[in-house]
Formats: structure tokens, C-alpha cells, sequence
């Protein structure tokens, strides 16, 4: 059975703020799934002796290595030669990879560029991978009864090559060891509180392996059960989720690693309920988080980014004297505000946010982080205060995070109270 793994994903471009490497985080889920344990996970750039130095390491580490990007066409797509002279093997044109290519390009009504032919050459002694999705072959090695798995970098290519080539080989391999990972996400609890809070639970658990971690809002608990079977794995979570959800109670809103708008998403559907929100200095956060799940448009109504006092007036009809005598970020106005879009939309509820984000408009009295929910029904409105720590990116992110928790413990008929951010 192969146990360790090692991910090397390769390209410049991963070095940048502007590109993140997502293929990992699938992979690691699809091997541990099989109770394989990726030990290592390594960005390299365009840098032949360095990918070359990765290559040759990880092979001596690790049962199973795994290499993601730079197969294309073009000069800095490193990783065939690189990686066939990091195990000491040639690289072999394999005429019917071409003929395959030009085939291809003719269906896409043009010829293929020279440069494409690249993409024929393959490390000698490897299993070629077809993509059906793209014009990179994959490669599977197997040295000294170790794996060296090739893969293209983007994602429609690599997922379909790992699932039809490498997981059913890894799958026939596999001991009797099965893992299931299950993700909690808590609201309104600190990371240090609700480690203090679980810990006599999952400790005892030997077979299960526990992460906590602090995200944005958020607190996240990962739990990877491992057993003789995927039954047996998912007994084990079913009970240690169970005894955490009721130590937690209703700060846990998922058990399955949901978003919170997805969850107040399936809340409003399953009671038919109506949604409209108003903002201020969240600037349409809540609304976007909303409406980026799939089937919103059957219970989000509107969203106003209602930023100026004037706007709150003229749009949600705020009355002026609650602006002048409360001031804009206030109960009293989040409140008006929360009554004016529900009145505006005719949702069956409203919520509704106003604060201050910062850098700068604190005082003594409302410092950077104040902010106030508001949230109307049939029933009437009602508000909250929050105080939250972060700077502005965090501040925004955080209030639309209590305004969603908000509305979920509403609709769950819990009451309305929600806890600040860590």
C-alpha cells in the first residue's frame, strides 16, 4: 500500500498574489479518501534545477509524487525534461501523440502550431495519460515501486486523468484502511474556546485526527476518520459530530462543510421564506455572498447599498430626525433601515447593516469596528451591536458573515443573538 504522497505544483504564476494552487487542496482530499497522507506540498517556478532538486527529493521521501503543470507547448513548460532527467530517463517522440495533436487542431478548424509538437515528447517507460480536455498528455512512472504521476495543470484536465488513470490503480492497491473527513464550521465562538469546549470529545477518538482553525469569521473543525471501511470511518464522525453539536448547540451551522450562505441559502427555502438586504458599509457584501449560490433568485429579492445618510433617507426611507438625533450607524437606524427595505421589496424579511469600517471616522464613543445589525418580519425589527476587531477588509467580511448568522438563527427560531468575530 502506498501511505505518503507529495504534491509539486509547478509554474510561475503560483508565485504570484494573483494565482492560488487549487489542484492540491482536491488532490489531497481525493488520496486521503484512499488513507493516503500527503506529507509535503511544494510550489516551484519556472527554475529547472530547482524543479529538477524537488523532483529527485520527493521520490525518496515519499510512496507516491505528484506533479501538476507545465506541460504546454511552450518554452518555459519545464517539467517533461526536467523531470525525466531527474529519474535518469530519456524522452522518446511518440509520433502518434502528434498525429493525435493535428487531428485535433484540424477539429478546431486550424493547424497546429509547430511548437505543439512539444507536447509528443514523453519520459520513456511511462504509461501515457490521454486528455480528452486539452493537448497534454499525462505520464505515470513507476521507480523502484515508487509512482511518479504527471499531470497538466489546469483543473477540467487534471481532475477527469486523476479519476479515470491514477485512482482506480491507487484503489487496487490500497490496504484494508479506509479515511472520511468531515468539516464543522462554528459561528460566533473563538478558536481557543472552542478547542477548550470539544477536546475532552475527539481526544479520546485515537482514530480520528482533529484540526482547528480560524478562518476570516469562523472557526473550522476538521475531523479525518480512518477505519476498515468507509462505514465504519462515517460511524465514527456521526458520533463525534453529534457529541460536539450538542456541546456547541446552534453555533455549529454545518456539519458538512457549507458556507454560511449556503446554509441560510437552504433555510429559506425549506420555510419559503423571502429575503431583501440593506447595506451601508459592507457595500453589497451580503447581497453578493447571497446571490453567488446557485438558486438564490428563489428567495433573494433586492439589495440596496443605501452609503450616504441622504441615500438611507431617499431610498429606504430612513426618517432624517432617527440620522440627525441617533446617528447613521446606530440601532435605531439600522432598525429604520431593516423596516424601509422590507417595505421597498416586500420580502418577508430584511437585514440590515450599518458601521464603521474603518480606517478612519471612530471616535471615543463608536470606534473602528462598530457595528449594527438590524433584521425585520411581520413581527416588528430589532438590532444588535457588534464591536469587531480586524482591519477594514476584515471588519466588512465579518459583519456580513453576523448579518447572515443573524438571519439563520432567526429563521431557525433561535433567537437573535450572534457573537462578534475572534
Amino acid at each position: 500500500m502506498r501511505s505518503t504522497a507529495e504534491i509539486i505544483a509547478i509554474g510561475s504564476e503560483l508565485l504570484t498574489p494573483d494565482k492560488t494552487d487549487t489542484n492540491s487542496l482536491w488532490l489531497t482530499e481525493r488520496l486521503n479518501e484512499l488513507g493516503i497522507d500527503v506529507k509535503l506540498k511544494t510550489i516551484v517556478g519556472d527554475d529547472e534545477v530547482r524543479l529538477e532538486e524537488v523532483v529527485r527529493d520527493a521520490l525518496k521521501r515519499s510512496d507516491l509524487v505528484i506533479t501538476t503543470g507545465g506541460l504546454g507547448p511552450t518554452e518555459d513548460d519545464i517539467t517533461r525534461p526536467v523531470a525525466a532527467r531527474a529519474i535518469g530517463r530519456k524522452l522518446v517522440y511518440r509520433d502518434e501523440i502528434e498525429a493525435d495533436l493535428r487531428e485535433r487542431f484540424r477539429r478546431w478548424g486550424r493547424e497546429m502550431p509547430e511548437i505543439n509538437k512539444r507536447q509528443a515528447y514523453v519520459i520513456e517507460g511511462a504509461d501515457v495519460l490521454p486528455n480528452p480536455n486539452g493537448s497534454a498528455v499525462g505520464m505515470l512512472i513507476e521507480i523502484n515501486r515508487k509512482i511518479l504521476a504527471v499531470f497538466p495543470g489546469p483543473p477540467r484536465e487534471l481532475k477527469p486523468m486523476y479519476d479515470d488513470h491514477l485512482h482506480p490503480r491507487l484503489v487496487s492497491e490500497a490496504g484494508k484502511i479506509r479515511a472520511k473527513r468531515r468539516v464543522l464550521r462554528i459561528a460566533g465562538m473563538g478558536e481557543s474556546a472552542v478547542d477548550e469546549a470539544i477536546a475532552p470529545i475527539y481526544k479520546p477518538y485515537k482514530s480520528v485526527e482533529t484540526s482547528i482553525l480560524f478562518n476570516r469569521s469562523e472557526v473550522e473543525v476538521h475531523l479525518t476518520a480512518k477505519a476498515s471501511s468507509e462505514v465504519d470511518a462515517d460511524h465514527v464522525l456521526n458520533e463525534v459530530t453529534e457529541k460536539i453539536c450538542k456541546e456547541i448547540g446552534s453555533a455549529v451551522f454545518t456539519t458538512n462543510g457549507e458556507s454560511m450562505e449556503e446554509v441560510v441559502g437552504k433555510l429559506l427555502i425549506e420555510r419559503q421564506t423571502t429575503l431583501s438586504v440593506a447595506e451601508s458599509c459592507t457595500g453589497g457584501l451580503i447581497g453578493s455572498r447571497l446571490t453567488d449560490v446557485p438558486g438564490s433568485s428563489g428567495y433573494f429579492m433586492e439589495g440596496v447599498v443605501a452609503y450616504s445618510n441622504e441615500a438611507k433617507i431617499r431610498t429606504l426611507n430612513v426618517p432624517r430626525e432617527t440620522i440627525e438625533t441617533y446617528g447613521a450607524v446606530s440601532a435605531e437606524t439600522a432598525s429604520a433601515m431593516a423596516i424601509g427595505m422590507r417595505q421597498r421589496s416586500a420580502s418577508d424579511i430584511a437585514v440590515s447593516v450599518t458601521g464603521i469600517a474603518g480606517p478612519g471616522g471612530g471616535s471615543a464613543e463608536k470606534p473602528v469596528g462598530t457595528v449594527y445589525l438590524g433584521l425585520a418580519d411581520k413581527t416588528g425589527a430589532r438590532s444588535i451591536k457588534l464591536q469587531l476587531p480586524g482591519d477594514r477588509y476584515l471588519i466588512r467580511w465579518r459583519a456580513s458573515q453576523a448579518a447572515l448568522d443573524l438571519l439563520r438563527r432567526h429563521l431557525m427560531g433561535k433567537g437573535h443573538e450572534t457573537g462578534a468575530a475572534r
